[in-house]
């Protein structure tokens, strides 16, 4: 059974908040900004503030530009590479056999 008492949940002093207790709001403006998807974002930004060249669309996390007709590239991402593609790029074949030639002289006791 529900009790009679209709400011149950708030607390003293809890009401509307104004511009009159607040203050003043800066003047703001909008900014669109649009990602090679062609997603539209419009942040707001304080009238004096200096606005970013990019800025990070919220639909798809691609950078977001100005102009609407050229965009900014989306980031390049790299494939993951195993430990044995990072060792190729570091030796070259005949390194590897030299490498091998010697581990196997070892284990035979030839060294």
């Amino acid at each position: 059974m529900a009790s009679g008492n209709a400011i149950r949940g708030s607390r003293v002093g809890a009401g509307p908040m104004g511009e009159a207790e607040r203050g003043e709001s800066a003047p703001r403006l909008r900014i669109s900004f649009w990602c090679s998807n062609g997603h539209e974002t419009q942040p707001s930004f304080a009238s004096d503030a200096q606005v970013p060249d990019t800025w990070d669309c919220p639909r798809c996390g691609f950078p977001a530009g100005q102009d609407r007709d050229n965009p900014p590239a989306p980031p390049r991402t790299e494939p993951y590479k195993t430990h044995l593609a990072y060792v190729r790029e570091r030796r070259t074949d005949a390194d590897g056999e030299a490498i091998l030639a010697e581990a196997l002289a070892k284990l035979r006791g030839e060294i």
